[in-house]
């Protein structure tokens, strides 16, 4: 990724004799106007900053920036290119390098050395041959050849019953959506096949064939999928909101460096959470801090990050971002000072009033994102009767802690680990195992003075009770966090009453405390009970990283993403265990692994895993293919039955991963991809990085299919026909087995 910061957010020279050079030191040197930096990276915390300075001042920054973005861009590709003409073709596979002089010498192209090649020369076609001879596709010659019957070409009938019996979703309707056209298979042959004699003729070759495989049309990722836009006006319980937890670490939880920057780099991740831990700053300055209370991480200013913050909250998304502070600063001038630091740094772009229609009161919804629009809200502790003093903030913390108690005394399902705050809980894990944490107890979140209490609004922590407590209250406003601990519990419990629960208000999930190394847990049993905020350490990009940023490429990336239907909707309850859904018609998924693309740069046997995450009850098998039966990174092929995952309960809420190891086990690369974005047919699945960065080579290329799932009892049944009985089922009250197939005869016979 890359980002641009100008102005007072661009870094700036210290050097002496550089800052003589521009005058920066001048009263009238305007050297704020002339930055401007730019960032990239592989991912949050490896990070390159390129700062320019110029020669006068820049009339409009967002004109500058748009400039400068434009130029560097230029400049970037430019470079690759010669790079990849001069230097990386002879060294891009070192173990192939006969290969990869054969495949020049069947493009006309030099492969000495010292050569280089001239852009002139190295055309299109000279590009496309090299790749021939270079990644030869030996199985895309038979899946060509079993479909023409050994002829050397498709003609325009063939391409057509190709497309419309491979390609297509044979679960689409034809009327809403028709067949390929023979206008649109002639402008397919026109644009992939090679010999313009054969084009023609209207006939495309097996090159031709493999180029349209590899083309736009053929995306294993839905394209009006990705660009869909979700419908923002729900209220904000509605949606899963991208999270961070304890943002400002780069590393691991006891030892590592804190940072501003990491809370840019995870709203330009598109990240609409961010977790701020505030301790009280010392003498002389008593500026409030950022850190990890009780261990060796780096301390940062509140202030710093509220720049960071102010600057790059809106330019990812427009959408609402909400502040998750974890407020252990006992003092009010220091509290006054983050109150001030907020007023003054977000200006209007921090919601202190109330929207009008949405009062703070029971039964009454929360807004929605749309409304919240460019809004920046604020979640702390906020008395019932703010005060400007200590020794008034524990009177006015007596009545609340009463009614703790009462509301203690009503549940059974409560017990202390629910009463112990975030902090608390996170170091009590620890403490076991590091004698650093065991002042963790005395770490709790302390009372919101006045300033800092009129501040928060629509987002206010409360300790969770139980399920029965909070609907009783029913304040949509109200938000309780989990430890991932206590969270497994409550799903493994209470699953339909936590589903519930996420309908009306928020849920805050958050990594437990003996996860010092900043891994993850799998956000994916949270989603399935309708929890928002599932805060994970973006530093580490494992597993549930991967799953998670998969998630939220969609809705244009906005950090929001509606919730299915199934855990939003007031008038039916919803169990993530169960094994059936009424309304909803289960697929099967059969993906078939043919052969890899450029995958490794070494001489070495590799393999593909592939397994689906969904519901409990959905398809658990992870499949793998054998090694490749000889050592090769460049085209290695798998002959294998395709694998089969049968009964995914709720499409819209599985993804295919598939992951990509050498021999041994090393990670080449990986894809994840929500099922119900997943084109069927062949494609090509392009790689990603460990950090979900696109990789330019990496492919494999496979033929998928999903199909609505039938249980063997109606095997032969017309899909239509099913279709509507599961219909009719969902909305009888649930008829019995007997009754069903009795009204399915019925319907057949009509049919």
């Amino acid at each position: 990724f890359w980002d641009t910061r100008a102005g007072k957010y661009a870094k700036l020279p210290k050097h002496p004799k550089v800052r003589n050079v521009f005058n920066m030191d001048f009263p009238d040197s305007h050297h704020l106007a002339k930055a401007l930096t730019i960032v990239t990276g592989p991912d949050t915390v490896n990070l390159t900053y390129h700062n320019f300075f110029a020669a006068k001042e820049v009339a409009q920054v967002t004109w500058a920036d748009d400039i400068l973005a434009i130029a560097y861009n230029t400049l970037r590709a430019n470079a690759c290119r010669q790079v990849f003409l001069e230097k990386v073709i002879l060294k891009m596979f070192p173990a192939d390098k006969k290969r990869v002089e054969a495949a020049l010498a069947a493009a006309n192209l030099p492969k000495g050395k010292f050569d280089t090649i001239k852009p002139d020369v190295f055309t299109e076609a000279a590009f496309k041959t090299f790749i021939l001879h270079l990644c030869p596709r030996p199985e895309i010659n038979e899946i060509f050849t079993s479909f023409t019957k050994g002829k050397g070409f498709m003609t325009k009938e063939m391409l057509t019953k190709f497309l419309n019996e491979k390609q297509r979703d044979s679960r689409l309707n034809e009327e809403l959506f028709p067949l390929v056209r023979p206008e649109q298979v002639k402008n397919l042959i026109e644009k992939y096949e090679p010999s313009s004699s054969n084009a023609s003729r209207g006939q495309i070759s097996p090159e031709g064939l493999m180029f349209y495989l590899m083309g736009s049309e053929t995306s294993v990722v839905k394209l009006d999928k990705l660009a869909q836009s979700h419908d923002m006006t729900q209220p904000i319980p509605h949606y899963f909101i991208k999270s961070s937890h304890n943002t400002y670490l780069t590393a691991g939880q006891l030892t590592g460096v804190s940072s501003p920057e990491m809370y840019r780099q995870c709203l330009l991740a598109g990240c609409r959470c961010l977790e701020l831990d505030c301790w009280k700053g010392k003498p002389p300055d008593e500026e409030p801090i950022i850190t990890h209370g009780f261990t060796m991480t780096t301390e940062i200013l509140f202030k710093d990050v509220i720049e960071a913050i102010a600057e790059s909250a809106f330019k990812t998304s427009k959408y609402p971002v909400v502040l998750s502070f974890e407020n252990h600063v006992d003092s009010v001038k220091q509290q006054e000072k983050m109150a001030h630091y907020c007023r003054t740094i977000f200006g209007d772009a921090l919601l202190v009033d109330l929207l009008e229609k949405y009062p703070l009161k029971p039964g009454h919804p929360m807004p929605s994102p749309s409304e919240l629009m460019g809004k920046i809200l604020i979640k702390n502790k906020k008395s019932s009767t703010p005060a400007s003093k200590p020794d008034q903030a524990k009177k006015a913390s007596s009545p609340e802690q009463a009614n703790e108690a009462a509301d203690t005394s009503e549940s059974n399902q409560h017990d202390d680990h629910d009463e112990q705050d975030e902090e608390k809980m996170k170091n009590s894990d620890e403490s076991a195992l590091f004698v650093i944490s065991s002042q963790g107890t005395a770490g709790q979140e302390v009372t919101a003075y006045e300033e800092m209490s009129a501040l928060v609004n629509y987002v206010q922590p409360n300790k969770f009770i139980s399920f029965e407590n909070a609907a009783k209250k029913n304040k949509s406003f109200v938000i309780s966090s989990f430890v991932e601990t206590k969270g497994e519990s409550l799903i493994a419990k209470n699953a339909v009453d936590w589903v519930e629960y996420n309908k009306r208000q928020m849920s805050r999930i958050y990594p437990k405390g003996t996860r010092v190394d900043s891994s993850n847990y799998s956000p994916q049993p949270f989603w399935t009970a309708g929890c928002q905020f599932v805060a994970l350490n973006y530093q580490t990009m494992d597993f549930p990283m991967q799953l998670n940023m998969a998630l939220f490429e969609f809705n244009g990336r906005t950090g929001y993403l509606l919730k299915h239907d199934v855990v939003r909707r007031s008038d039916k309850k919803f169990d993530p265990f169960t094994d059936r859904i009424d309304t909803i018609i289960a697929s099967t998924l059969t993906i078939k692994i043919y052969s890899g693309q450029f995958l490794s740069d070494k001489h070495v046997k590799t393999g593909v895993e592939v397994e689906l995450i969904g519901l409990p009850k959905d398809p658990k098998r992870k499949y793998r293919t054998k090694w490749s039966t000889t050592p090769n990174g460049i085209n290695p092929e798998w002959n294998e039955e395709p694998f089969v995952f049968e009964k995914i309960l709720l499409p819209e809420m599985a993804y295919l991963r598939l992951v990509v190891q050498e021999e041994g086990g090393k990670f080449l690369g990986h894809r994840i991809i929500p099922l119900d974005a997943l084109q069927t047919g062949f494609q090509h699945i392009c790689l990603r990085s460990e950090s979900n960065m696109p990789l330019t080579l990496p492919s494999v290329f496979v033929h998928i299919e999903v199909k609505d799932y039938i249980p063997a009892a109606f095997a032969g049944t017309d899909l239509h026909t099913y279709r509507h009985m599961l219909s009719l089922n969902a909305t009888s009250n649930n008829l019995s087995v007997i009754t069903f197939k009795k009204e399915l005869m019925q319907m057949t016979k009509k049919y």
